[in-house]
């Protein structure tokens, strides 16, 4: 089956200015963040992972998300055993390294160390499910992943970060692996990276512009994984090279608000894909909100109407929201890394 994905960046590319939309679902936060990544049900409970792969076949099989990123393990069951994607126009994705800035374990200092880069699978893994693999049996897997990269303003530090990401890049091509780009802000505390608060997302841009210059065609990012950071930071990149086709991250769970807000203003100002994890995860009801955001992603609504629009649904369905519709319509603000 035709995949929207591969459609929606073919238009993108004959059309930069095209006003399609691409959203991803992002469970693959059993990657970073172990027992708690599932989220918890309406009771409070932690999910399971049979839970958490449950709701991402009903999703999947919904057909509203272009894309859905898991975990390698994740994406052995679901896309190489249960073969859920052959059929769908959804296509999988996975989390192609772990960098130590996604390493959310309780009663850890991680998140706040300098990142550096790593990896627990490999692409081989993610395209057949076993390694080594004939290139035959790479077709059985998923073909495009996630890389994540995390400047701190340490030359040592960043230049690591740069020759893993090179080395990945390399071995991608020889293997025809897709990959998206996922750069976040500085992980260190303001005093260690010394960078000004409102300098941190031209830093970002800098890095992205440098580093991708180097890189031809055959060895790019189909797209961009970024904080929103505001207008000017989003439209600066996104006027710069028109044919990189730039993406946003959800971020912490925040309000209903705070997701559909986030889609609009990210389009209006250039953006032309997001990823949402914990903002769908921890939703009363997943399939509901991806429906509504999938409204304002399309133009069909404006935030606050699906807002209102989303808690009728769910008032429908006799599903009580964990916040008042007043509460659900107010805006705070977004993560800039992994851990929020």
């Amino acid at each position: 089956m035709e995949k929207t994905l591969e459609v929606k960046l073919a238009a993108l590319k004959r059309n930069p200015s095209s006003r399609v939309f691409i959203l991803a679902d992002a469970k693959d936060a059993d990657m970073g963040f172990g027992i708690a990544s599932p989220g918890r049900d309406r009771e409070g409970r932690l999910r399971s992972m049979a839970d958490f792969r449950g709701q991402m076949r009903e999703i999947v099989r919904q057909g509203l998300v272009e894309i859905m990123l898991m975990s390698a393990s994740t994406s052995d069951v679901l896309t190489v055993q249960e073969r859920l994607f052959d059929n769908s126009a959804v296509t999988p994705a996975v989390r192609a390294n772990d960098s130590t800035d996604v390493h959310i374990v309780r009663s850890s200092n991680y998140l706040h160390a300098p990142s550096r880069p790593f990896a627990t699978t490999t692409i081989d893994h993610i395209q057949a499910g076993k390694s080594p693999c004939t290139n035959g049996e790479r077709k059985l897997g998923a073909n495009l992943g996630l890389y994540s990269v995390t400047f701190n303003n340490d030359t040592a530090l960043d230049l690591e970060t740069l020759e893993a990401y090179k080395a990945f890049r390399l071995e991608a091509e020889a293997k025809r692996f897709d990959h998206f780009l996922e750069v976040f802000h500085p992980n260190t505390p303001a005093k260690a990276h010394g960078i000004p608060p409102e300098q941190i997302p031209f830093f970002v841009n800098d890095h992205i512009a440098r580093m991708l210059a180097g890189v031809p065609s055959a060895s790019r990012p189909r797209f961009l994984k970024i904080p929103y950071a505001g207008p000017r930071a989003m439209e600066e990149l996104c006027n710069y090279d028109p044919t990189l086709v730039v993406g946003v991250l959800g971020g912490a769970s925040g309000t209903t608000h705070d997701a559909f807000a986030l889609v609009y203003e990210a389009k209006k100002y250039g953006a032309r894909v997001a990823l949402f994890g914990r903002k769908i995860n921890a939703a009363e009801h997943q399939l509901k909100f991806i429906e509504h955001l999938r409204a304002v992603a399309d133009d069909e609504m404006k935030p606050a109407e699906a807002v209102r629009a989303y808690h009728g649904a769910l008032e429908k369905m006799s599903i009580r929201p964990h916040r008042s519709l007043d509460k659900d319509m107010e805006l705070t603000s977004t993560a800039v890394s992994y851990g929020g």
